[in-house]
């Protein structure tokens, strides 16, 4: 993406959280960011560095991940173009609580929090819409929590299915993550992705072509979500 303001100026406008500014906090905003490249495997920030502004991806995708005292990862989150990160370590005022990785060529703009904090102060609804974006992010961590701790991995498989499906609009979904990312983001390992996706495909569940899959029985792929059917 072009590093011009003007393109700065035009992609944080076009975010939820910055909907409704007038023109010049637009700009203010874009005069404060700065649009940076990452490459494949570059950090943007790690577990524990200061969270001294946020981070809007324009380009690529990354993860957003834990690592465990054993060296296991867990992937929160995966970001895509047009999506912030890194808001609520801003707020809370100390360090980011997980890290960021591109997973492929990527860029994104960086908002200083002094720069945000004025926007705020000054915009009610900013600061409403930064607060609809914090509880959907929590809404998603609840979610993540819930399914890593109550449910097996063909159900949370079946759910993420499920939220691709909605994502898409359509039952053939693509998945946009490479198998060992998607195991991350589950919680397992690729390995065992492969086998619980072979046998999803071998009940005819869904349908496996590369990285497309399609929904075959919606209702056993609801009620494998939810535990009420089991592989």
């Amino acid at each position: 993406m072009n590093s011009s303001k003007h393109s700065k100026q035009e992609t944080i406008s076009s975010i939820p959280v910055f909907s409704g500014l007038d023109r010049d906090s637009i700009l203010t905003l874009a005069h404060n960011a700065s649009e940076n490249g990452y490459s494949r495997g570059e950090f943007i920030f790690s577990e524990g560095d200061r969270a001294d502004g946020f981070h809007i991806l324009t380009g690529g995708r990354l993860k957003i991940f834990k690592l465990s005292p054993d060296g296991r990862e867990q992937i929160l989150h995966i970001v895509s173009p047009g999506q912030t990160f890194g808001e609520a370590a801003v707020f809370s005022g100390g360090l980011f609580p997980a890290s960021a990785q591109a997973v492929e060529k990527s860029s994104a703009i960086f908002i200083p929090k002094a720069a945000l904090t004025e926007i705020l102060e000054k915009n009610p609804r900013a600061a409403m819409n930064m607060l609809a974006v914090l509880s959907a992010r929590l809404r998603h961590f609840a979610t993540l929590v819930e399914n890593l701790s109550l449910k097996e991995v063909p159900s949370r498989l079946a759910s993420h299915l499920i939220l691709l499906e909605a994502r898409d609009g359509s039952d053939t979904v693509y998945v946009d993550i490479t198998r060992t990312q998607l195991a991350f983001l589950l919680g397992t390992i690729p390995e065992t992705l492969s086998r619980i996706l072979n046998r999803m495909n071998s009940a005819g569940i869904i349908e496996v072509k590369g990285r497309k899959i399609t929904i075959l029985d919606r209702n056993r792929l609801e009620d494998l979500a939810t535990g009420h059917y089991r592989l």
